[in-house]
């Protein structure tokens, strides 16, 4: 086998293709075509800086393509992208756990603890298990109200 620019450039692209597999994002799929397209361009007799140039111009038109394309379609339905905090939270029901090292009551949201203090009370203490919904954030502390007397929620606003 001939080590061809061709070649070279398809292997590239297998290789990007296979790695999609251990990402689960789009971009190296993305990645893959262009490095594919740029075997096309090597398989003319460009120069090797015209088939960088190539592959930098096809990287940068299929790279966010993909993203905005195709990331969407391989997302989980009702998904909600975005930091904790962000409102995306708001409505969700939790229970209460107490910390370890500082016996502090805190929910867990997507793996992180965050204190919490009950709207209109002010009580930031409630038992393990206490079901809660999260209203919103004032900064790191979770602003909750209980489960079972929605009318000392506060919103915010």
């Amino acid at each position: 086998m001939s080590w061809s620019p061709p070649v070279v450039w398809v292997l590239i692209a297998l290789l990007l293709g296979l790695s999609e597999l251990l990402t689960g994002g789009v971009v190296m799929l993305a990645l893959g075509a262009a490095a594919l397209l740029t075997a096309g361009v090597a398989a003319l007799d460009a120069s090797y800086s015209m088939q960088l140039l190539a592959m930098g111009i096809f990287s940068g038109v299929l790279a966010p393509l993909a993203v905005w394309k195709l990331q969407p379609h391989f997302s989980p339905r009702g998904m909600k992208y975005g930091n904790t905090g962000s409102g995306q939270e708001s409505g969700q029901r939790f229970k209460t756990l107490t910390r370890d090292f500082d016996q502090a009551t805190v929910i867990k949201i997507k793996g992180d603890l965050y204190r919490l203090r009950v709207a209109g009370s002010g009580e930031m203490a409630l038992p393990d298990g206490t079901p809660v919904i999260l209203d919103h954030f004032e900064g790191a502390t979770a602003i909750v109200h209980l489960e079972n007397h929605p009318e000392e929620g506060a919103s915010h606003g």
